[in-house]
């Protein structure tokens, strides 16, 4: 028998504007949803102004569930459209 762990695989992102950087952790996380974690957020200053831009991204991080199936090929079959597979292993 084997066992995996799947979780959904989503994302979104945020642009926000700040002066420092301070103030943009703060605009991003106002825009973290429940269940996402903030994986990125690249800053660049805007040309001609004392202020900075950042695009950030959010992942999923939730949701994880375990199924399990007689062979590989059983088990792939069953992870759902959106979702992907962390771990395998044999019982």
């Amino acid at each position: 028998m084997l066992y995996a762990l799947i979780r959904p695989v989503e994302s979104s992102t945020a642009e926000v504007i700040g002066t420092t950087l301070a103030e943009v952790l703060v605009e991003l996380d106002q825009h973290k949803q429940p269940g996402f974690d903030l994986v990125s957020a690249p800053v660049r200053m805007l040309k001609g102004e004392a202020k900075m831009e950042a695009t950030g991204t959010f992942k999923r991080v939730d949701g994880v569930r375990e199924i399990e199936a007689d062979d590989m090929a059983s088990l792939e079959a069953q992870v759902p459209d959106g979702w992907r597979m962390l771990t395998v292993r044999h019982a």
